[in-house]
């Protein structure tokens, strides 16, 4: 059996996390979206999305380069998600929410690089 992109745990979380801070930001006034909002949505989204095209290359370096881009993506997601809190954009349980899922994350995505790099060959 091979491994398909839905298989991949780190990728999942990142997904589903991305849908949620979508529908928060979706909420917020159009000042708060244009300025703040636009930017996290875009990080969290990075996120997967960096995963997916990784999983995509056929060679394991330019996969692992990939899933090393998702990390600088969850760098800037706590960057943001900080932001929305000190400028009052989240609820407390939203910021505790996304700040717990973007800290799984490294641990989930370094596992997958070193999957990547023992289970293949090229």
């Amino acid at each position: 059996k091979y491994l398909k992109l839905a298989d991949v745990d780190c990728y999942k979380r990142a997904l589903k996390l991305s849908n949620y801070v979508w529908d928060v930001v979706i909420e917020w006034d159009y000042f708060a979206k244009k300025t703040v909002g636009t930017q996290f949505v875009r990080a969290v989204d990075s996120i997967s999305a960096n995963i997916a095209e990784g999983f995509g290359w056929y060679h394991k370096k330019d996969k692992i380069k990939f899933y090393r881009y998702s990390c600088g993506s969850i760098d800037e997601s706590l960057d943001w998600n900080q932001k929305s809190k000190h400028r009052k954009l989240l609820l407390n349980k939203q910021y505790d929410h996304i700040l717990a899922e973007l800290k799984a994350l490294p641990r989930e995505v370094n596992y997958l690089v070193k999957f990547t790099r023992d289970k293949l060959k090229k």
